[in-house]
């Protein structure tokens, strides 16, 4: 018996000694905040607010935490929230925080696409062209890549002339197209102004180029008075009385 009693305490001795190495780290492990849980307090609430802000689909990215960030265990439902200046589409930053004993806050870059249609030029548009629906074509599109514009409705770029060359598939923006101008400095011009059921209407000269809905300057041809008006259409003016 005595040939087996030395193994067996050196045995018991070494998993005690086992015990007391891995327990603090046991109980260390159990004082930080899990990063899965981090990170999916932040997709959940993403996800919904994607869903709210946009009607097409979207996808979202979600940045990862630095692995050696240590943040203690929240005794609380983890809170996510959009902070201030946080964007809804494309790179943005989406804020975690812990409401309970020891709160703390945590803000992760995320990036928001949504995809939805937009119209492009379905053949060359040379510059100066002007736009029919015939030209146009809807197609899906990364939203969060257009930060200058786009259109889904062919309605107002119809008649709208080309200020450059838009080549095939382009997104169409607002900034490739402008309305045509309907009246030029120095033409003769329709004056209507209206009053109730009263309708007035005498000629003047555009001491301006004007497109639709614009204000410009007119001199009446009679009294060489100068008045403002709005354009309506080609070569008409309404004018308040």
């Amino acid at each position: 018996m005595h040939r087996f009693g030395k193994p067996v305490f050196f045995m018991t001795l070494l998993a005690l000694c086992w015990q007391s190495v891995i327990a603090p780290d046991a109980d260390a492990a159990e004082q930080w905040q899990s990063h899965a849980a981090i990170r999916g307090a932040a997709q959940e609430f993403l996800v919904a607010f994607a869903g709210d802000q946009h009607e097409g689909r979207s996808e979202i990215n979600l940045g990862q935490l630095d692995p050696r960030l240590k943040l203690k265990t929240c005794t609380r439902a983890l809170q996510a929230f959009m902070p201030p200046g946080g964007r809804a589409i494309g790179n943005t930053t989406i804020g975690v925080r812990c409401d309970g004993e020891s709160g703390w806050n945590i803000y992760i870059p995320a990036r928001i696409d949504v995809f939805g249609p937009v119209l492009i030029a379905r053949q060359p548009l040379p510059r100066g062209s002007v736009l029919q629906h015939t030209d146009l074509e809807l197609v899906e599109r990364n939203l969060a890549n257009l930060p200058y514009g786009y259109y889904t409705d062919s309605e107002p770029l119809s008649g709208m002339l080309a200020t450059r060359t838009i080549a095939a598939a382009t997104v169409i923006t607002p900034g490739m197209v402008q309305a045509p101008k309907l009246i030029k400095r120095g033409e003769r011009v329709t004056l209507v102004a209206e009053t109730g059921s009263l309708k007035i209407r005498t000629v003047g000269k555009a001491l301006s180029d004007g497109k639709s809905g614009e204000l410009i300057r007119v001199q009446t041809e009679s009294s060489k008075r100068v008045v403002d008006g709005i354009v309506v259409s080609q070569g008409v003016v309404k004018v308040t009385l």
